[in-house]
Order: structure tokens, then sequence, then C-alpha cells
């Protein structure tokens, strides 16, 4: 059996498209019999911004590149983006179909700048709030960043 790292990731964002919100990411992070949590957090924020930064932080926590990562979470956009969409927005300088300027650009350029550092990444997209424990633990991590910023403000 081939050793991986499992990477379940997930963002979320409270108040979405509305002023002065708080936005949350987690991360889990298993390894054999080894876990390890990271979470953080920001103000004025969007959902998207939070599911894309808790695979970058996740990702940026992984410090050897060549055993294979699995990356799972919830979110179809950051699945399909860097999965599918990706190679267009290059192909047409960071432009969507409709020739519009793609959001999040500078995210996105980074989680392609890191994956291409690993020798072997999948990713794979589950339900969310459907039970699963690495989405659920990741979620609940999220959450805590959250309810920490409101603690804070």
């Amino acid at each position: 059996m081939v050793d991986k790292v499992y990477l379940y990731c997930d963002g979320g964002c409270r108040g979405n498209q509305e002023k002065n919100n708080v936005g949350g990411w987690g991360v889990l992070l298993q390894y054999k019999e080894h876990e390890k949590e990271l979470y953080g957090g920001a103000i004025n924020t969007t959902n998207n911004k939070m599911e894309l930064t808790s695979v970058i932080e996740g990702l940026k926590a992984i410090k050897n590149k060549k055993i294979p990562v699995v990356v799972v979470m919830d979110s179809q956009y950051v699945i399909k983006g860097i999965t599918e969409w990706v190679r267009n927005w290059v192909k047409n300088n960071w432009r969507t179909i409709q020739k519009k300027p793609v959001e999040n650009k500078e995210l996105w350029q980074e989680l392609l700048d890191l994956k291409s550092q690993f020798a072997n990444i999948e990713f794979q997209q589950v339900r969310g709030h459907a039970g699963h424990p690495g989405n659920e633990r990741a979620d609940k991590l999220a959450n805590k960043a959250m309810d920490e910023i409101e603690r804070a403000q």
C-alpha cells in the first residue's frame, strides 16, 4: 500500500457577500497515525477565498512533496477550478470564457504554483455536511476560526 497524506479542507464565510463579514478556513492533515489541525480566518472576505486559502495553507504545511497527497473537500469551485478551469484561464491570460478577469487570481496562481511542487496530487470532492469525518472536522476548524474572530471584535 502506498503511503498518502490526506488533506481535508474547508472554508466558510458568515455574511458572505455582505459588508463586515467574517470568514474562516480549516485543515486536517492525516498521514499514517499522525494528524495536524490548522485554521485561520479573515474579516471582509468571501467563501471562495476561504475555500482556496484552506487548500493553500494545507499544502504549505506538507514538507515532503514526494509523498502522494489527496486533497478532500466539498468545494466544487476549488476542485473544478484547479483540475479543469485553470488550464484555460492561464491560456487566456487569466480571463474567463466570458473574457472577464478571473476572480481570486492571486490565490489561484498561488495554488497552481503549490500544486506544481508535488510529485503526485489528487483532488476529491465530497458532499458537504454529509457526515464525512475529515470534512466535518475541517468545517469545525473553519467555524472555530470564525468564532474566535467574532469574539475578538
